[in-house]
């Protein structure tokens, strides 16, 4: 089993958390035509934890909230050795001339940010698209995307595998660097 490299802990990973809370603080005050989409199913671990955030810093608690299912709008969904399991998409409100805020652990290809877009469509046509990105890996993007708000920038070679592990979900808030997918797979 290959072990990766851990760069980030949980103390630095939840200051981060609160670094980015107050940029989009900033820029939308009291979030009332803005609304926070995690796509699914690793970007919502990350989500869940800027909205807790954002609600707990500001004291209200009505800053719409979702989780986006991008499975059948990724362009590589028949392409996969094993079916791709959909996720479930939560969002009970239209997005229709709002801010969204789409909120991802790790931007990387930027394929599933494209996915994420093409997704939200059904949900009505947002006023202005964000993005916040726990981890940027900024090198090899395959489409010209970029994050509005950013974590960490990692510039890593295209065989390294970038995983961000959630209390929550793994039982640590760390995010782990591994020479190839593969070795994280172990």
């Amino acid at each position: 089993m290959t072990k990766g490299r851990v760069i980030l802990k949980s103390k630095r990973l939840n200051l981060m958390i609160d670094r980015l809370c107050h940029q989009l603080i900033e820029n939308y005050d009291n979030f009332e035509n803005a609304c926070l989409i995690g796509v699914q199913p690793r970007g919502v671990y990350f989500a869940d934890r800027i909205h807790k955030q954002l609600q707990s810093i500001l004291k209200i608690k009505n800053i719409e909230y979702g989780k986006l299912d991008i499975t059948f709008h990724r362009d590589d969904f028949r392409t996969r050795e094993k079916p791709l399991k959909a996720s479930v998409t939560e969002i009970d409100f239209l997005v229709e001339d709002k801010q969204v805020i789409l909120v991802d652990d790790v931007l990387y290809t930027g394929r599933t940010i494209q996915a994420a877009m093409s997704a939200l469509q059904h949900f009505g046509r947002p006023e202005k698209v964000e993005l916040v990105a726990l981890v940027d890996r900024r090198y090899n993007r395959h489409l010209p995307i970029q994050s509005d708000y950013i974590g960490l920038t990692i510039d890593a070679i295209d065989e390294a595998y970038v995983k961000v592990e959630w209390e929550e979900h793994e039982g640590n808030d760390q995010v782990i660097l591994y020479q190839n997918k593969q070795s994280s797979e172990d």
